[in-house]
């Protein structure tokens, strides 16, 4: 009987072993994405309109329309002097807009939200809600707001306020939430259904944003072959997406433990798209393999990228990172981790600096803080990981262990390098 039940717990181990080994990419699916065309950042549209503008202009329509080019140009190429030149624009159109000046508060604050100038996002926000015009948008922005600031009480009440099952930006600030409470299931529902109704509008932008966000929704929950599918579409709606081409060169990496192949298809993305995350991407692929040069290169390539002083504070999070985990710089990421908790108090910001005390030898501090900031507060897999270490380093074994079951069934999400981590948690 024992014989007999050893024999079936080997089938059963056998039988997920192939299922977490199951090859789902293939080259051929996505190839013809992989070519290098350089995305053209001007257009006779954008001409015509910029070409009104004079230094002493108050042409209202040509600074919204050439903000909402540059945006576009921003989203395409990853450069941050589109954004910036966006913002630009947009700070002319409030100053001289005596008629819809809501709508420009509106996409200023949403243009700050890209640079993480969240606080400021927070004022444009309430002053344009305050002027009665447009108050649903403005209740929409007020919960992207409330929920980067991690103020997620005030969040759900602006959810609530917006509560329309047929409304496509509602469905997907729900999913938004109910990811947010750890429901992945639900969240994966709703963008479904969000999803469906960007489908049938056969918007193209909408569908696209819900294509790429159900694809990592799906990947989260384990279902590889769908996030895999969705983010195929994505592509065949715009070629040069490279969010998605990024998404399939995790799944390459982390599902199928093919480092090489993961690495041609990120460096044919950072030909033309200049979003330095990429090359943290790149480096810790390259360290998976071993490769010390490699990382070096990249790791290189990222902080030669973000010495930019247009990026402001937008890769603090990237940078507290590196220095914690590739760098090993414990004071510079205690330092940057300060500016975060200031800057948007998140459990995620708090994770930062609490695992900068722990770096740092400071075991004690670093409890402290999981414990009012973080314990049970999130669902993130990297927060939970660094949190298992404070745990286990303070001898909490039980908490440890805990944490250590729902680990093992993130490995996916954290990449291949942390499996044998969690393993010695």
């Amino acid at each position: 009987m024992r014989y007999l039940l050893f024999m079936i717990a080997l089938l059963v181990l056998d039988s997920c072993t192939q299922e977490s080994s199951k090859q789902i990419t293939d080259a051929e699916d996505y190839n013809v994405f992989l070519g290098s065309e350089e995305s053209n950042k001007t257009s006779k549209y954008f001409e015509l309109w910029n070409s009104k503008i004079q230094p002493d202009s108050m042409q209202l329509m040509s600074f919204g329309i050439v903000a909402g080019e540059y945006n576009r140009y921003f989203q395409e190429t990853g450069d941050i002097k589109q954004l910036k030149l966006a913002e630009k624009a947009l700070v002319k159109a409030v100053e001289i807009a005596a008629i819809g000046k809501s709508g420009y508060y509106r996409t200023l604050a949403r243009n700050y939200i890209s640079q993480h100038r969240f606080k400021e996002a927070l004022e444009l926000a309430d002053s344009s809600r305050a002027m009665g015009s447009g108050v649903e948008e403005s209740q929409k922005l007020l919960f992207d707001i409330h929920m980067e600031l991690g103020s997620y009480e005030k969040a759900k009440h602006y959810l609530d306020s917006i509560k329309n099952m047929s409304d496509f930006d509602y469905l997907i600030r729900l999913a938004k939430w109910n990811d947010h409470r750890g429901d992945l299931e639900t969240a994966i529902r709703f963008m479904e259904k969000a999803k469906d109704k960007a489908e049938s509008s056969k918007n193209s932008s909408l569908m696209l944003w819900s294509f790429t966000n159900l694809a990592d929704y799906y990947g989260h929950a384990g279902r590889i072959q769908d996030s895999y599918d969705y983010y195929l579409k994505s592509l065949r709606l715009d070629p040069q997406n490279a969010y998605a081409k990024k998404g399939i060169a995790w799944i390459v990496f982390s599902h199928e433990k093919n480092p090489k192949e993961a690495l041609r298809i990120l460096n044919s993305v950072t030909k033309n798209y200049l979003s330095p995350d990429y090359y943290l991407l790149k480096a810790e692929i390259a360290e998976y393999m071993g490769n010390k040069a490699e990382m070096t290169n990249n790791l290189d390539s990222y902080a030669m990228a973000v010495v930019n002083p247009d990026y402001g504070v937008m890769y603090n999070v990237y940078n507290v990172g590196m220095y914690l985990e590739l760098t090993e710089q414990y004071n510079r990421a205690l330092k940057i981790a300060e500016v975060e908790v200031n800057n948007r108090p998140t459990p995620g910001s708090y994770d930062l600096l609490a695992y900068s005390y722990f770096k740092l030898g400071e075991k004690d501090k670093a409890l402290e803080i999981v414990k009012q900031h973080i314990e049970g507060k999130t669902f993130e897999p990297r927060i939970l990981y660094r949190t298992a270490e404070i745990y286990k380093a303070k001898g909490e074994y039980s908490k440890v262990k805990e944490l250590k079951n729902e680990l093992l069934g993130a490995t996916y999400e954290l990449g291949p390098s942390m499996e044998n981590k969690i393993i010695n948690l």
